[in-house]
């Protein structure tokens, strides 16, 4: 099997895995406990939340475990619609957010919240202008992905933590699929909240965080006992936090090797891509995007078949988020990047990790040109 769908999710690293195992055996007294096994449990569970906040340029104590980046991007905005209510009622994002962020802020807008949906480019890319334009009195919150999950595309983060900050607004970014894989100083770039998930950098699954700047005080999301400060109830996910932790250890060790290595094969497959297989498009920022991130629409083909058909393959893509796979419909981000018709049908993504090799992309590429040539004959 080749895999390339890491944008959905990546494999545990051994590593991780072992860190895990003795906190779901031995090691498996609850944190909240006074005693002195419950108290190793506690000290494993600071240990990282401390090894988080150092990667970030956070505070330990501004580090709030979740389950994952959906539970983090829903306490994020309705824990801040909630907390300044009295503000204001008006929210900013982006028109190519993750759903965990569009359904979110439609969950708001139907208990008498305003949403803008700032535009993109055909990068992918906000407009800093529309961004200053569409703030008003009433704005109490902007939440911008730092790096989108279909396309790749970055953002412009810490210009859009200046504009927030300049005018005394929360600012909140999707980091799910950034965090470790493009560096992230949360208090150079103005990010007051920030989300992220273990299973995007070889943590395990049911497991994230969210940063909230000291000062920034969302109302409780998870009601019940005093865990993580008394703001997010429920028992700590232990074995998962310390596998994060070791996730976080493990890709902080090689990151810059690792980013190169990722970027150069991806650029690999694409040049062949590009110079092999006729009509394609490039989906998303050409240079500002995620290193591991390739979004191409194959012209004259129907994604999904493609998709299928590499599958028989071996080969494991997809035709973008995981989260929305078999709604139907077509891409909100493609869309929102101004695709339609072919562009928008045959889509597929392909998103790498150091496990992948260029052997792998020699393979896949052979195989597209097969597979497309295959379709496109038979319409």
């Amino acid at each position: 099997m080749i895999y390339l769908d890491n944008a959905a999710t990546t494999p545990v690293h051994p590593g991780v895995l072992k860190a895990m195992l003795p906190y779901l055996d031995k090691q498996y007294g609850n944190p909240s406990g006074i005693y002195e096994f419950a108290e190793k449990s506690k000290a494993a569970v600071d240990e990282v939340r401390e090894i988080i906040a150092s990667s970030i340029n956070a505070r330990p104590e501004e580090i709030y475990f979740t389950s994952g980046g959906t539970e983090s991007d829903n306490w994020a905005l309705i824990g801040m619609a909630e907390a300044l209510k009295e503000k204001g009622k008006h929210i900013i994002t982006t028109a190519i957010e993750h759903h965990a962020v569009i359904n979110t802020c439609e969950y708001l807008k139907q208990r008498g919240y305003d949403v803008t949906y700032l535009d993109v480019d055909s990068d992918g890319i906000i407009s800093l202008k529309q961004l200053q334009r569409s703030i008003r009195k009433d704005t109490i919150l902007i939440s911008v992905m730092s790096a989108n999950n279909e396309v790749g595309s970055i953002q412009p983060i810490k210009k859009i933590g200046e504009i927030a900050r300049r005018n005394n607004i929360c600012f909140h970014t999707d980091a799910v699929q950034a965090y470790l894989h493009m560096g992230i100083d949360v208090r150079k770039m103005n990010i007051d909240m920030m989300s992220a998930s273990a299973h995007k950098f070889r943590g395990a699954k049911g497991c994230g965080f969210l940063y909230i700047r000291n000062g920034i005080t969302p109302s409780v999301f998870m009601h019940g006992g005093k865990q993580e400060s008394g703001i997010r109830a429920g028992t700590e996910n232990v074995h998962g936090i310390v596998g994060m932790g070791e996730a976080v250890k493990l890709a902080l060790e090689n990151m810059s090797k690792n980013i190169l290595y990722i970027r150069n094969m991806r650029d690999y497959l694409l040049y062949r891509i590009e110079h092999e297989i006729p009509y394609v498009v490039l989906n998303g920022a050409r240079h500002m995007r995620l290193p591991g991130n390739l979004n191409v629409s194959f012209m004259g083909v129907e994604g999904q078949s493609l998709l299928v058909m590499l599958d028989m393959d071996g080969i494991c893509t997809s035709s973008g988020s995981a989260c929305t796979a078999g709604l139907g419909g077509g891409s909100h981000v493609l869309k929102a990047l101004g695709a339609d018709g072919d562009r928008l049908k045959g889509a597929l993504r392909m998103t790498l990790d150091v496990q992948n090799t260029m052997e792998e992309m020699d393979y896949v590429v052979y195989r597209l040109k097969e597979n497309v040539l295959t379709l496109r004959d038979n319409t």
